[in-house]
């Protein structure tokens, strides 16, 4: 009897085993319909304040106001489209008729001047060049391919991008359609409990969101003024896209600035360096700084503060726990994730100390 009970015990753990790796593997095929849900849960979470307010204030019918936000949203993706499809089109038809030796040039020009500005003699310059590989080994010519490859990846998100849209739709329309399919699998006495903290999810991450764009819209008109006042070309989109990355946290604006100040300066090729050059650059770190200090001293707390309501002590340590488990991903979403964690364990746990004392706020 003993040895059939171990036997049992063996062959369910067997199974329990092959479930999981059956159900990890199943997760893993469909891992793009995933994300398309997780997209498009964060977007009716963008969506959700302005359906509220065209259904009870403006007093609209549910699905007026479901495909009112719905073509609200479409604008601002198509908005976005705009703004880079041509500039890649322009550029990918510029960078065809480049004459590729005239930018190596351009560059080794560019590398002489920082040189001879931070006081290298001229020997030294030129036995930089010849025994540096750094311009012989770039192959400029992968620029032109590199474009093509992302309109044929555009190509292929379109796809992604219609069943995001399909997908939002009815989240909004059908608010509880997704907190019914988790109730399936809840016991009937959990229902109440976890339908509240699921409501409650919902308000905190919809206030986080609408807070992340407003985040960016402050970064990109501060960096869009900053860059058009300086005379940097594609200033708009170059902003966007630095504005954009601040979505990374701590990471994000260090490749932006990155980004700003490569731009910048590659943006007069062929100027003077100690005249035009560096102080253009210069001034655009200045304005860059300043954005960031706006950022982290008015958007990002007020956002932290009003929203998920979490100490920024808080708010560092997970982002970094987050980061470190999976990686810049886990960056994004550890603040989301670890608000849903603080309400359920509220809910459901709210006798323990410590949980008490983490969820005081909430």
């Amino acid at each position: 009897m003993k040895a059939k009970t171990i036997a049992d015990g063996i062959l369910r753990a067997i199974a329990v085993i092959a479930g999981v790796v059956l159900l990890g593997y199943f997760l893993f095929k469909i891992s793009s319909v995933l994300v398309y849900i997780s997209i498009a849960a964060i977007a009716s979470l963008i969506g959700r304040p302005i359906v509220l307010f065209l259904r009870n204030k403006l007093k609209f019918n549910n699905t007026i106001a479901v495909i009112t936000t719905m073509l609200f949203l479409i604008s601002i993706i198509g908005g976005i489209i705009a703004l880079f499809i041509p500039l890649i089109v322009q550029q990918g038809h510029n960078l065809s008729l480049l004459n590729i030796d005239q930018l190596q040039a351009n560059l080794e020009n560019l590398y002489t001047q920082v040189i001879q500005y931070f006081g290298f003699s001229t020997y030294d310059i030129e036995s930089n060049l010849k025994s540096s590989t750094i311009f012989s080994s770039l192959d400029f010519k992968f620029i032109p391919d590199f474009l093509n490859s992302i309109v044929g990846i555009l190509g292929s998100l379109s796809i992604g991008l219609f069943s995001i849209l399909f997908i939002t739709f009815f989240f909004l329309k059908d608010s509880k359609l997704f907190e019914d399919g988790i109730m399936v699998l809840v016991p009937e006495n959990k229902e109440s409990r976890l339908k509240k903290s699921m409501d409650t999810i919902g308000n905190l991450l919809s206030r986080y969101f609408v807070g992340l764009v407003f985040q960016i819209l402050i970064l990109f008109v501060i960096y869009t003024v900053v860059l058009l006042m300086f005379g940097i070309e594609n200033a708009i989109v170059i902003a966007f896209l630095c504005a954009l990355l601040n979505l990374i946290p701590y990471v994000g604006p260090i490749i932006g600035g990155i980004l700003m100040i490569t731009l910048s300066m590659t943006s007069n090729l062929g100027a003077d360096f100690s005249a035009v050059i560096l102080p253009k650059t210069i001034y655009v770190m200045i304005g860059f700084t300043i954005g960031q200090l706006v950022d982290n001293f008015f958007s990002q707390p007020f956002i932290f503060s009003s929203s998920v309501k979490s100490h920024p002590l808080e708010i560092f340590l997970v982002i970094i726990i987050g980061g470190l488990l999976f990686g810049v991903t886990g960056m994004i979403i550890a603040v989301p994730g670890y608000t849903a964690i603080k309400v359920i364990l509220k809910e459901f746990f709210a006798e323990n100390k410590i949980v008490r004392s983490v969820t005081k706020n909430l």
